[in-house]
């Protein structure tokens, strides 16, 4: 098995490398009853013995491709031994998020349990996007919850002696040098194209100088909508259920200014490309559209036409950005920092991610179905001027589980107040132009209606 790691997964170890800043995935399940801890135990074992049992090992060359290895050894099940009430559930995943995590040394992901001094308890995973996508998170969740271990046995590390490590590296350098080139001249097509478009509608290009090492927190918020609503509203706005959460995250963008120059959104939709025996860590390529946001909520046919069309599009066309991925690892980290939001599109870009139809199974931490299964997206660490020079951040989740969407949202953006509260209002308005009723915490509260 090629341990060598694809050039997007180099990419994004390489950029959280150059920013300082953690791109972390959080799985959270929550249980309405007591946990079964010896479940657990078994789920966490079968967990490093699985996809997610490996770390990365840096190329000796400056400009090489880095490796899969073993990891050295696993982090162990954290069973938090004091209760806390439900209503600290928040505060205790925050505190989570913030799990010193490395996908390079270790551990690369920490899973956790909370008991709740009501009865029931929460459980965390947090895990370093270097390791996982969210496709292919859901199916190592599964795996470890049916006992099903990973095929692929990763060299130990540090096993290569130098002078060999050097020399497979510069062979794999010399493989590489046809996209090389071919990358290099389409960077400099986009960054010709770049300096001749109008940019003074970005967000990025109105953010003040800010102190580099000045860390901020990028609010997030989560809520649920049944599914069956969520299908019938799409429905009824000749859409689809994707064309769905693309609108819903056009309106957020909209009451958030996140728009284009043209008053659109610039949405980014991550499409999984994973294969059956597929060892990416990140097995996505992205489609970029434009979408009106005003009338999203009355009518999606114009979306889903589009999403429809990019989608058959991208399967002829690479998409312009992966055809830089090759120059990756040539670059120094300052350049790094510098083109960091290559992959996120343009400074007003929005992210609208679909998982889909979670696998039941991945909601078994403890051999039972959890009550609540949520993924939400992370960035602990990221500093203020990295957010100013990508123009902010909006990022919408959502996938189907239990009969339920999860929606969970995370934003940033210049200027604003960017806390969990305008975050919630936001999300919440949005859900209301499209007349959908949600419900938000842990404790499965009546959902509230939206206003008609």
């Amino acid at each position: 098995m090629d341990n060598v790691l694809d050039l997007f997964d180099q990419t994004v170890f390489d950029g959280e490398r150059a920013t300082g800043a953690t791109n972390l995935l959080q799985v959270v399940w929550v249980y309405n009853r007591a946990i079964d801890i010896g479940g657990l135990l078994r789920f966490h074992r079968h967990l490093q013995q699985g996809r997610l049992s490996r770390r990365i090992e840096r190329s000796p060359l400056p400009f090489g491709r880095h490796r899969w290895v073993r990891p050295d050894n696993g982090p162990e099940l954290e069973v938090v031994s004091t209760s806390r009430p439900r209503e600290e559930f928040d505060t205790w995943l925050s505190e989570q998020a913030n799990t010193p995590l490395d996908a390079e040394h270790g551990p690369g992901w920490n899973l956790a349990v909370l008991p709740f001094s009501d009865g029931g308890g929460g459980v965390s995973l947090v895990i370093s996007h270097c390791l996982a996508d969210g496709v292919g998170l859901c199916e190592a969740l599964a795996d470890a919850a049916s006992g099903r271990r990973d095929p692929v046995a990763w060299p130990v590390a540090r096993s290569r002696r130098l002078r060999r490590a050097l020399r497979e590296d510069i062979r794999q350098t010399v493989r590489d040098l046809p996209a090389i080139r071919r990358a290099a001249t389409a960077a400099i097509e986009l960054a010709r194209r770049g300096n001749d478009a109008d940019t003074s509608g970005t967000a990025a290009s109105a953010a003040p100088p800010v102190e580099a090492d000045e860390v901020v927190s990028l609010p997030t918020a989560t809520v649920f909508v049944d599914a069956d609503e969520w299908d019938s509203r799409a429905c009824a706005l000749g859409g689809t259920a994707n064309s769905l959460l693309a609108g819903l995250a056009g309106r957020i963008a909209l009451r958030a200014g996140r728009l284009s120059a043209d008053g659109s959104v610039a949405l980014t939709l991550p499409v999984s490309v994973r294969t059956a025996d597929d060892t990416r860590a990140n097995a996505i390529t992205n489609i970029d559209i434009a979408v009106d946001p005003h009338d999203a909520a009355l009518d999606l046919r114009d979306i889903r036409v589009t999403v429809k069309q990019a989608l058959i599009r991208s399967r002829d066309v690479t998409n312009e950005r992966w055809e830089l991925l090759p120059i990756a690892p040539l670059l120094p980290q300052w350049l790094i920092r510098r083109c960091v939001g290559v992959s996120a599109g343009s400074a007003s870009s929005v992210i609208s991610s679909n998982l889909g139809v979670v696998n039941p199974a991945a909601y078994r931490p403890d051999g039972t179905d959890a009550d609540q299964f949520v993924i939400r997206t992370l960035g602990p660490g990221v500093t203020k001027a990295t957010m100013h020079r990508l123009g902010g951040l909006l990022v919408v989740l959502a996938g189907r589980t239990r009969g339920r969407v999860f929606v969970s949202v995370l934003a940033y953006q210049p200027g604003d107040a960017n806390t969990n509260d305008a975050l919630r209002r936001n999300l919440s308005g949005a859900l209301s132009d499209f007349l959908l009723t949600s419900t938000t915490g842990w404790a499965c509260p009546e959902p509230v209606r939206a206003v008609q």
